[in-house]
């Protein structure tokens, strides 16, 4: 009789951000070409959760898509037209707000803790543009917004310590140093 690892011996939760959730109505036009369907079908929403895997979805609110001009040029008006050709791609539709690829409430899996960021987007640029952003879903500041709520919910992070006394800070500090690293890879890392 050989028995295997169970999910929730090596995983205790699942953090999407920005990922898509979930099928356009015109299931043609999927952007992942049948892949979504087919998970959603064999695995819908929080599909472990009663195994004891925590979901939590973290999603941009940062662009409404909008079928501006093409002779405007201004920042606001490309990132809107770029926002609506991604929505249309991803949900069908193009006039949405989202985080400028992926529309809000496709962000959002279906028995997952949610979080809604405004002011991210998808991007480490501003959408529409090549200029470096400081607002994108990996940026320091931006996980600090989501990441101390899902450490405490994963009992990750400890606020008091055995003996009574405040838990070093320095715990809290290597997983934020460690996310950092994750979503920014040095050059010689991503080679």
């Amino acid at each position: 009789d050989k028995q295997g690892v169970r999910t929730n011996e090596k995983v205790r939760g699942l953090v999407t951000m920005g990922a898509i959730h979930r099928v356009p109505e015109d299931e043609a036009t999927c952007v992942t070409r049948g892949a979504l369907k087919n998970t959603d079908l064999r695995y819908p929403g929080a599909f472990l959760k009663d195994e004891g895997i925590r979901y939590f979805s973290v999603g941009g609110a940062a662009v409404l898509g909008e079928m501006v001009d093409k002779d405007l040029q201004d920042y606001k008006s490309k990132a809107s037209r770029v926002a609506y050709n991604s929505y249309v791609a991803v949900a069908g539709r193009g006039e949405m707000f989202g985080d400028g690829v992926v529309p809000f409430e496709w962000t959002q899996l279906d028995g997952a803790k949610q979080f809604r960021l405004d002011g991210v987007v998808h991007s480490i640029n501003e959408a529409g543009t090549t200029l470096p952003t400081d607002r994108w879903y990996g940026s320091e500041n931006v996980v600090d917004q989501w990441l101390p709520e899902v450490l405490d919910d994963l009992q990750l992070r400890k606020n008091v310590s055995a003996s009574g006394g405040v838990a070093s800070a320095l715990e809290f500090e290597g997983i934020k140093e460690w996310v950092s690293k994750l979503m920014n890879p040095s050059p010689e890392v991503s080679r």
